[in-house]
């Protein structure tokens, strides 16, 4: 019988900003369970709900008994499972111990490798009572919690602690013990809006309703989600007004509501002197208020809170937010007009007492270093390097400021309104915001050869620092930003574009580091990460694998010519010649893989066949000219003057005997083979295609 299975673990207020990971979790768990064991089918429909005090679960057309199965246990290889004289091994008897089976029980099966031993058993289906409480249990083990706490006296350990389970199949209870906890159908609604007492749900089909219409609980997640942005759309419109979108935000208020309502409020306008980004940081971060803004995109002194209470009159509710944020905004004020009244450039010196790394030293030897390869890049950028220089001085110095220590966030930021605030330059100022740029996946960039001079040295500087002293990333872990700052410089170097060459970037910066400091030869490694970095960024940019190998190849340091490379490759794959072309280059490849040590010089003396002279003189005639335009980033030019060489490659290898037996015509034909490599794989490695 199919059924509607219902789970709700009802705790304590559950982390916001991981609420919903933590559903999804246990929503994937429990169903992958349900479906390994047997009780529903692949396609079976579910959803979770989660608020902050609930997680739940709902699947549509659950087994009350699962089906009679036939358990296959795969045992050790028929080789090592028996001994010479066809008695089974120690290794076979602790199998036949676990799978419950007999030596005369057992079967052979071979996968195409090894052959090996199986162990079938008929199993009677259970009922879903037998399995459901460990199921859960053991999703609950495998959720994403850093940390677990422990209640009352006993051992029970859970994110927050928890109060009420219910199992239901249908309107059955399903009796098990979960945390401590037996199975039952009741709940709770809403702290303040609900009924107060328990709610009971008389089927799983009626879990969500039930809750709405007794509890005035909105179980769904995204119900919740949909109401709050639509009610922020609303209030905003009633005054002409924007709600400053920030979806991470609007998740987190998700989580913290049981039934949302959203109130306008207000601060005195005296607070917009401070810069918006400092008021529109302390709303958020602290208070999860929605600040609006004008259609100039101005901070206005309106904001929207998202409540759990709806009321017949929200004045409380609006005057006590009201003056609940005016504090934070008052100390946000202090610390901007504080911090004014000591000019940046007054603060670097403190920075010499900021340790930044204990093998790199302090903060003030970072911004020498930054300071020396702004300067240079800014030279190799033809731009202002005293400029440069400047912002690359007084970059960091907002660190030791009163607001930048309150809200590290708004590093850079603060720093270009100090910087304009003591009469910096207009370019040096914005480079001081910039040079964090991009601070995130899909962030601009910074605009500007000066503010691109020193966010290039910022990241470079970090990437030889800590690749110099053996501090890579590892699997996940990335605990310096590194994959970061590599995607910042390269799609500083491509998007911008700028004509700059990654490897002696990373040798300019390693050049401001004290000499040992460093391990000898990371440079390499450090380019091989860079480029792989580069081979995600292009793959998830929707470039074809294909054309992006091929392009990589060849381990391009320019990176701001790799889009033109891709596109005059993608050009030359359309082309008829194409498919030949490549085909050929392989096997050229092979064939030199072959031939160390072969003259790379040809002698025309020795050329033989009217092929390989017709081949060697039309590799001769057009080598100037793609040379030429590879130069000046022409790529389809080169590569479609070079799809003109197609006939004379095929003759060359229809009618031409490459592994002659006399040693110097031999010798001659691998040297046409690799002068016509050289030529066709300027571009991209046409083999690859």
């Amino acid at each position: 019988m199919k059924q509607t299975l219902l789970i709700e673990l009802l705790t304590e207020e559950l982390p916001p900003k991981s609420l919903a990971r933590l559903a999804q979790a246990f929503y994937d768990q429990v169903q992958k369970s349900l479906f390994e064991a047997g009780f529903i089918e692949a396609a079976t429909e579910g959803r979770w709900f989660a608020t902050p005090r609930r997680l739940a679960l709902q699947f549509a057309d659950v087994l009350t008994t699962q089906p009679d199965r036939v358990i296959e246990k795969k045992g050790p290889a028929v080789t090592s499972g028996v001994d010479a004289a066809g008695k089974p091994t120690k290794a076979l008897e602790g199998f036949m111990r676990s799978a419950g089976v007999s030596f005369e029980q057992l079967e052979k099966l071979n996968d195409g490798k090894a052959e090996y031993f199986v162990a079938r058993q008929a199993k009677t289906g259970e009922a879903l009572s037998v399995h459901l409480a460990g199921f859960v249990e053991a999703a609950l083990k495998k959720l994403p919690v850093a940390k677990l706490m422990r209640w009352g006296a006993s051992e029970i350990q859970f994110v927050r602690p928890v109060h009420g389970l219910v199992m239901l199949h249908g309107s059955a209870i399903v009796p098990g013990s979960v945390l401590g906890l037996d199975s039952g159908r009741a709940t709770r609604g809403h702290r303040f809006m609900g009924p107060g007492g328990a709610i009971e749900i008389g089927s799983a089909d009626d879990y969500a309703p039930t809750l709405l219409e007794q509890g005035m609980v909105v179980a769904g997640f995204d119900q919740r989600r949909a109401m709050i942005r639509k009610q922020l759309d609303q209030a905003a419109a009633k005054r002409n007004l924007t709600w400053l979108k920030d979806e991470a935000l609007l998740d987190e208020v998700t989580a913290l509501v049981e039934h949302p309502t959203v109130y306008e409020a207000g601060f005195e306008a005296e607070f917009l002197a401070v810069p918006q980004e400092c008021l529109i940081l302390t709303m958020k971060a602290n208070q999860k208020y929605f600040p609006l803004m004008d259609a100039a995109g101005k901070l206005t002194n309106r904001f929207l809170v998202v409540s759990n209470m709806a009321v017949a009159d929200p004045t409380n509710i609006v005057e006590g937010n009201a003056r609940v944020v005016r504090p934070r905004l008052a100390d946000a004020k202090f610390f901007f007009e504080t911090d004014r009244k000591t000019p940046l450039a007054n603060r670097v010196e403190k920075l010499s007492k900021v340790v930044y790394h204990n093998k790199l030293g302090s903060q003030g030897e970072r911004v020498e270093r930054l300071v020396k390869l702004s300067g240079t890049i800014a030279r190799r950028l033809n731009v202002d390097s005293v400029q440069a220089e400047r912002a690359a001085l007084l970059a960091k110095a907002d660190l030791v400021s009163d607001m930048v220590g309150e809200f590290p966030e708004l590093q850079g930021i603060m720093g270009r309104y100090y910087a304009a605030h003591d009469g910096e330059a207009p370019a040096v100022a914005e480079a001081i915001e910039a040079h964090y740029k991009p601070r995130f996946n899909g962030d601009t960039l910074p605009v500007g050869n000066i503010a691109a001079a020193v966010a290039l040295a910022d990241k470079l500087d970090a990437l030889v620092a800590f690749f110099g002293i053996g501090q890579i990333p590892t699997g996940d872990k990335d605990p310096f930003g590194l994959r970061r700052a590599a995607l910042g410089v390269l799609r500083i170097l491509m998007e911008s574009p700028l004509p700059l060459d990654l490897a002696e970037l990373i040798n300019d910066a390693a050049a401001t580091f004290p000499a040992g400091l460093l391990a000898t030869s990371f440079e390499v490694q450090l380019l091989d990460f860079m480029l792989e970095r580069l081979r995600n960024l292009l793959k998830d940019a929707g470039h074809d694998q294909r054309l992006v190998e091929a392009v990589l190849a060849l381990m391009p340091t320019r990176i701001d010519t790799v889009p033109a490379k891709l596109a005059a490759v993608k050009a030359f794959v359309a082309l008829p010649e194409a498919e030949a072309l490549a085909a050929a280059n392989k096997r050229i490849v092979n064939i030199l893989k072959k031939a160390e040590g072969s003259a790379r010089e040809v002698d025309v003396a020795l050329l033989q066949e009217a092929a390989e002279k017709a081949l060697f003189a039309q590799v001769t005639a057009i080598g100037p000219q793609v040379h030429s335009q590879v130069t000046n980033g022409d790529y389809s030019g080169a590569l479609t003057v070079l799809a003109g060489l197609r006939g004379a490659v095929d003759n060359f290898f229809d009618d031409v005997m490459v592994n002659a037996e006399e040693p110097l015509i031999r010798a001659n034909r691998l040297a046409l083979l690799h002068q016509l490599a050289a030529l066709m794989n300027q571009v991209a490695d046409i083999s690859r295609l």
